[in-house]
């Protein structure tokens, strides 16, 4: 199904720990940037679309009503907050799609944000692991690095020791990072230093390392989404190919830890719907929580077999300069995963990519390009094909 509806507009807040800013402070940012480059005013819009995880990083909830507060003038405009764990922003741009979908609204602001730093680690654990299926999952060691680092363990004895693979993932999006001026951490680390364990790349549960964990970050993320493109923009329009939606099981316990079967189905409709195959797809933005959440989403889009997914890696098909590269932003692993934030950012970065304005991130002659973002352990998977007009 091609959708009738553009990205006209985008801003993007530094992730990282920003102490200096609240959350009011993160969504008038990334909503003023978004409005400018879109070249509209407040009174363009129709909708306000805000995803927002929190579960308790903030004392703060109700906060669609928040965005007014922190832009007196969107005061009078209809706002709603969407939620659905890792994937909440994903959810807001859906939400927004389906208003201009039904012909009530012309354009929307999306923003996604989160402010997850004033926690303590282990209070950031406790909250994440709300979004696994707490009956069975809840009290899990490590919280969802703990879970995803079952999920290695149980790839790890099923297809054989996979840590070379699960640190070139950890390199190459670090390296790509390097030139993502907004990311948290703008380092390459190396494949070595991501291969051994040490005083600072400890082991954090299973298998995994720290280098194979994202980083807990505050930032915001916002786009203006239009039924037809803006003629006073400033940038030029993305427009959707397709985009599906696949839940799958919450608990692990109904499923094979070793395959995101909601992913693949997703990648199966949305290139179907599209009309494509991988083959015409320049880059993909996809949901790197921990590397082996990138190696297994190899397998689920279709680029390797079931437990095949290092020849990808080693076949340097991902790479920046590879035949299809996975994550020129430098992914969660190096922008940072402010929960709320992280599926309208990916979009960002997409939009970034096709228009041609993604500077030391740019692949070269970008047309067509896939953003994946998942909530939970592969249970809300949502699948964007955006191209370029």
């Amino acid at each position: 199904m091609r959708e009738s509806a553009y990205i006209c507009g985008w801003g993007h807040t530094p992730f990282g720990k920003l102490d200096a800013l609240n959350l009011e402070d993160l969504a008038r940012q990334a909503a003023q940037e978004a409005l400018a480059s879109a070249g509209l005013e407040v009174s363009d819009i129709d909708g306000i679309f805000v995803g927002h995880f929190n579960g308790g990083f903030v004392q703060q909830d109700f906060t669609a009503s928040l965005i007014a507060v922190a832009m007196p003038a969107l005061r009078h405009i209809p706002a709603v907050r969407t939620e659905n764990a890792c994937a909440t922003g994903s959810a807001a741009i859906a939400a927004g799609l389906d208003a201009l979908g039904s012909g009530r609204m012309d354009r929307v602001l999306v923003i996604g944000m989160e402010k997850m730093t004033e926690l303590q680690t282990p209070e950031v654990g406790a909250t994440l692991i709300r979004c696994a299926y707490v009956k069975e999952e809840g009290n899990v060691e490590a919280g969802f690095a703990g879970i995803f680092g079952r999920i290695a363990q149980a790839y790890f004895e099923r297809y054989g020791d996979q840590s070379e693979a699960l640190a070139m993932i950890a390199a190459k999006n670090h390296a790509n990072g390097v030139s993502n001026p907004y990311a948290h951490m703008q380092r390459d680390l190396g494949v070595a230093f991501c291969s051994q364990i040490s005083d600072k790349n400890p082991l954090v549960a299973g298998p995994l390392k720290r280098s194979d964990c994202s980083l807990v970050s505050d930032g915001a993320a916002a786009l203006i989404l239009s039924r037809e493109p803006v003629s006073g923009a400033k940038v030029s329009p993305v427009r959707w190919r397709s985009r599906v939606q696949v839940n799958d099981w919450m608990p692990m316990s109904k499923r094979d830890p070793t395959r995101f079967e909601g992913a693949a189905i997703a990648w199966q409709r949305g290139l179907n719907d599209a009309g494509v195959s991988l083959d015409h797809l320049d880059f993909v933005e996809t949901h790197d929580c921990f590397t082996i959440a990138e190696l297994m989403q190899y397998e689920a889009m279709g680029m390797a077999p079931s437990g095949q997914g290092a020849r990808v890696l080693q076949d340097g098909i991902t790479h920046k300069d590879g035949r299809l590269p996975v994550n020129p932003s430098g992914g969660l692993k190096s922008k940072g995963h402010p929960i709320g934030a992280t599926g309208v950012s990916q979009h960002v970065m997409a939009a970034m990519q096709l228009s041609g304005t993604a500077a030391g991130m740019q692949i070269l002659s970008a047309r067509l390009g896939a953003v994946f973002n998942m909530g939970g352990t592969g249970v809300a998977n949502y699948l964007s094909l955006l191209e370029a007009t």
